[in-house]
């Protein structure tokens, strides 16, 4: 179930909970954050190869191009055995900006983005048929867990793809890593 929680940047105190999709969109797009949810065109086996993601989920895929200019589309996957997990999660758990939009339509899995925008954390449980479009110098972090299984499409408007300006700040310190999220909101 994908949930919103919104934080004090401090984090020290309880922070709104919001757990309905179409509520988790309207709170979102009062900070420029797109979030939807979608559904295949077509079914896939797990295992499926990245063409066949892509082409299951294409009319959301080329609205979306269409929309904001996106040039390229691919699916990353990172598992449990995956072997660069632990260093993806720290990078990824660093507070950062991009100059591009972060698009990412989860397939399989889930993931915690936490978005900074201002004197609020904007914590999103994403999970599978939820996209989220976080755009560009937003400052952000994202868990992906410590046992990762998620299977993602990502959209980009540039060749260069996920290019990350890290902000120093160790806000992300501060706040749950998804396994706790999950014990406290979930």
């Amino acid at each position: 179930m994908s949930l919103l929680t919104i934080h004090p940047e401090s984090g020290t105190s309880a922070p709104e909970i919001i757990r309905e999709g179409d509520a988790i969109a309207a709170r979102l797009a009062e900070i420029g954050v797109l979030f939807e949810r979608w559904q295949a065109g077509r079914a896939f086996e797990p295992d499926a190869e990245q063409q066949t993601i892509l082409a299951a989920y294409a009319d959301s895929v080329e609205r979306l191009k269409a929309k904001y200019g996106f040039e390229s589309a691919d699916v990353i996957s990172v598992g449990p055995d995956h072997p660069q997990k632990d260093e993806l999660r720290a990078r990824f758990l660093r507070e950062h900006t991009h100059s591009d939009f972060e698009v990412r339509f989860f397939v399989e899995g889930r993931g915690l983005f936490y978005l900074h925008p201002g004197d609020r954390v904007y914590a999103i449980l994403c999970e599978r048929g939820d996209l989220l479009s976080v755009p560009s110098n937003t400052r952000h972090w994202f868990d992906m867990g410590a046992e990762p299984c998620l299977k993602c499409i990502r959209l980009f408007t540039t060749a260069e793809g996920w290019v990350a300006d890290f902000t120093g700040s160790d806000i992300g310190d501060r706040f749950p890593r998804l396994e706790d999220y999950l014990k406290h909101y979930a």
